[in-house]
């Protein structure tokens, strides 16, 4: 690998692009969605039709209450300034059960009711109760398959991916992509070591971590992160900023991966040359970089890009796959990207939609561009994954020729 790349990344480009009406609605969603994820399933459980005992709808309110004031004092406490580990333990489980338990009371509330009734089982209440056993049961077993998914050890997802461009020389390229690990409260040190010798048995040319490595500061969640130093490729490890590295003193990880054997790619490029062929490998930090307010951090891809020969082809690393547009405009061959967990918890992908032009897996932009989602290595906040499982993606580039 040769470094060729202009360092500067404060000369950059800026989006500059208004808020969405989206967006303006996801600045009001931390206030309703509390109300809206206790309140819903109590009401279906409980009141539509049930007719519980006076103990059994009053102790059940109690519990819906106490999770509608518990979850976002919890979150507070944990996520906000004073960053206390066990109450984001605990708002962060709260969270995922809620929205679990929110969804399949909406979906059976409705979909095996009206089952139910055009089969003519039982009268209303019967029918209530039904739903109400079907929902609780449903939301346990899921959240405990969710559990288990997301603290295992990803499987590994394994995909060709040809670039016209690509020269022969570079042909069967090994590219490793792990993203979003989200080191945080729950302890995973061991499961970090785990990662990290599965990535090395993939005995790769290139391993590319494409940011949010953690949820806090690099002096405080070091042990979890030390493993990514064991980390090997017979080429290079590079690694970009993600959004929530600047909720976390993103100029911390940034030297910690350094220190750790990583190339921090903030708006550079490095070259792999092989068999004559030369295949540039560039990132920029995250989207939400310029914002931080931290010195030269912005998303600044013609910076990472100067002084590349425009023949050649780029592997571009950009955490949120929604710089997808920048990337095509700049020709950009193949973007390797995370920040979605693939929704992480169904049916939160639609949401996710909304924001991203891709959830997961391999998608064309424009006449050449190809991005690559990730589903992202760990979890972020609730400790489950429902229908959207980790990855460890291996990459095997091809050519044409």
């Amino acid at each position: 690998m040769a470094d060729t790349s202009n360092t500067r990344s404060d000369a950059g480009e800026t989006s500059g692009a208004p808020a969405s009406g989206v967006q303006r609605l996801m600045r009001y969603l931390p206030l309703i969605a509390p109300l809206l994820l206790w309140s819903v399933p109590c009401w279906v459980l409980l009141y539509a039709g049930q007719h519980w005992p006076v103990p059994v709808a009053a102790s059940g309110t109690a519990l819906f209450a106490l999770g509608l004031v518990g979850m976002p004092l919890a979150m507070v406490r944990g996520h906000g300034r004073r960053q206390q580990d066990w109450a984001a333990i605990v708002g962060d489980t709260l969270l995922g059960g809620a929205w679990v338990l929110f969804t399949w009371s909406v979906l059976l509330g409705v979909l095996l009711r009206l089952a139910l009734t055009v089969a003519g089982v039982g009268d209303g209440q019967d029918r209530a109760r039904m739903v109400t056993w079907a929902v609780l049961g449903l939301t346990g077993l899921l959240l405990g398959w969710g559990y288990f998914e997301a603290r295992r050890v990803p499987r590994v997802r394994r995909l060709e991916v040809q670039l016209p461009r690509l020269g022969a020389g570079l042909d069967g390229t090994q590219v490793v992509l792990i993203t979003d690990t989200h080191y945080g409260p729950l302890d995973r040190a061991r499961w970090s070591a785990r990662v990290c010798e599965t990535v090395n048995a993939l005995e790769a040319d290139l391993v590319c971590h494409t940011g949010d490595i953690a949820d806090g500061t690099a002096e405080r969640r070091r042990a979890q992160a030390a493993p990514l130093g064991t980390v090997q490729a017979t080429r290079a490890r590079v690694y970009v900023t993600g959004n929530h590295e600047y909720y976390s003193e993103a100029q911390g990880w940034v030297d910690l991966m350094d220190k750790l054997g990583w190339e921090p790619l903030r708006n550079r490029h490095l070259l792999l040359e092989r068999g004559g062929d030369t295949l540039v490998v560039a990132g920029v930090d995250d989207v939400t970089a310029e914002s931080s307010g931290l010195a030269g951090h912005r998303a600044h891809l013609a910076g990472a890009l100067q002084g590349v020969d425009p023949a050649l082809p780029v592997l571009l690393l950009a955490h949120q796959p929604k710089f997808i547009d920048r990337a095509a405009a700049h020709g950009i061959d193949l973007q390797l990207s995370g920040h979605t967990h693939g929704g992480q918890i169904w049916p939160f992908h639609y949401l996710v939609r909304l924001d991203q032009p891709s959830v997961a897996g391999l998608s064309r932009h424009g006449d050449r561009t190809l991005l690559y989602t990730s589903r992202g290595t760990g979890f972020w906040g609730p400790p489950f994954r429902v229908f959207a499982p980790s990855e460890i993606t291996l990459l095997v580039l091809r050519s044409p020729q």
